[in-house]
């Protein structure tokens, strides 16, 4: 038996690991333990431990860790607490091996408890490029203490090679985001709005907005320039989902509150879970924002995307996918286009550059076939570069 720790402290996250706890929970050879943290413990943020115990899944440990606060300071105090307390979870569960996802300051302080605790680390997500956000650092730095790297594209696998891992430990699988896509039955419009309780007109706008943490000056004027923007779309309903427990979300939750209060078409939603999430984005008429979640699951429902700013920069793009910068002026245009029957043509092709919707597969068959304790430490592999490099200061 693989005693296998997992660790979660966001609702997203979450929902992108499920379809892997899924698969670890069913193997005969996994002990499965689940290490909760993070805003799943948090009545601000929804108290989505509940969610997790709702999809059948047992939590074996808690990490209180998140301090009522966005501040730059308040984040380090958060990712200390996180330190500590899983550092005590690791201690107490004993595991063969800690999986983590992403690149949120919390997965930094597990990885790094993992690495004192000499617990193998399995990294799902290395590779990938957001230049807009402090989360670029962040994956990287979980790159460098993880021992096995699951990708979902080949430029990221090799993105983690030249960062000196070892070819053999690097898994290119697809991103997990696509096969909640696959794997899920998602509610027709009608039965989606009996469950939401309200109808859904249209256009739908789904839209998301997360801080620019690389560029916290920048957070006030981009979400005023989104919602400036909304409002040249009087006649649709614009659905809100809350942004992440970043640095500086409380100020763009607060300017949405604020927006969907005086505006009868507009919401502002906490937590939808997998199912209802996937399946608003799948009736949506386009989705709207900076998250992730608009360039990897809404190419797999056919949604085109409208991505702003450079929160998202770097990742790779469908065809339906269409980037603007952060203002006004070009965020309705871009909607505009998005709206076309033309950019709705692209996106029902539901073509995307994440993979096939197997990726839980490939990751459960790997680290199933691990024995306990049979991985050795790391060494940094060199790369030859591509042409000699200068000597500075040769004689000439």
């Amino acid at each position: 038996m693989r005693r296998i720790a997992v660790f979660t402290a966001s609702r997203a996250e979450f929902g992108l690991l499920t379809p892997l706890l899924e698969e670890l929970r069913r193997s005969p050879t996994v002990d499965l333990r689940l290490i909760v943290s993070g805003t799943h413990l948090s009545p601000e943020f929804g108290f989505t431990r509940q969610l997790i115990q709702a999809d059948g899944f047992r939590v074996d440990a808690e990490v209180e860790m998140l301090l009522s606060s966005d501040s730059p300071v308040g984040a380090a105090k958060s990712a200390a607490l996180a330190l500590m307390g899983v550092a005590e979870c690791l201690d107490r569960l004993g595991p063969d091996l800690l999986v983590v996802l992403g690149d949120r300051y919390e997965v930094l302080a597990a990885a790094e408890a993992a690495l004192l605790a000499t617990v193998p680390v399995a990294h799902i997500g290395g590779g990938e490029v957001t230049e807009g956000a402090v989360d670029e650092s962040i994956r990287h730095a979980v790159t460098k203490l993880a021992q096995l790297h699951f990708v979902a594209t080949d430029g990221f696998a090799r993105r983690v090679r030249q960062l000196g891992e070892d070819p053999s430990r690097v898994f290119r699988v697809g991103a997990l985001g696509v096969d909640n896509v696959r794997r899920l039955d998602l509610l027709d419009r009608g039965a989606l709005e009996a469950d939401l309780g309200y109808s859904l007109g249209r256009p739908l706008l789904l839209v998301t907005q997360h801080p620019v943490t690389a560029h916290p000056d920048l957070v006030e004027t981009e979400t005023a320039g989104l919602l400036s923007a909304l409002d040249a779309f009087p006649h649709a309903t614009v659905l809100f989902t809350r942004s992440n427990a970043d640095v500086a979300a409380r100020q763009v939750d607060s300017a949405v509150r604020a927006f969907a209060a005086g505006r009868p078409r507009a919401r502002l939603v906490g937590t939808l879970g997998r199912c209802r999430y996937l399946s608003t984005m799948a009736a949506a008429d386009v989705v709207v924002g900076n998250s992730s979640r608009g360039l990897i699951e809404a190419p797999a429902v056919g949604t085109p995307t409208v991505d702003i700013g450079d929160r998202q920069r770097g990742r790779p793009r469908a065809g339906s996918v269409l980037h603007c910068e952060a203002n006004p002026a070009e965020i309705v245009r871009t909607i505009e286009l998005a709206l076309s029957s033309t950019a709705q043509a692209i996106a029902a092709r539901r073509e995307s550059p994440y993979g096939d919707g197997r990726a839980a597969e490939r990751i459960c068959r790997v680290l199933t076939a691990l024995s306990p304790g049979s991985l050795p430490a790391k060494s940094f592999v060199d790369h030859p570069p591509a042409e000699p490099a200068e000597s500075f200061g040769a004689d000439r």
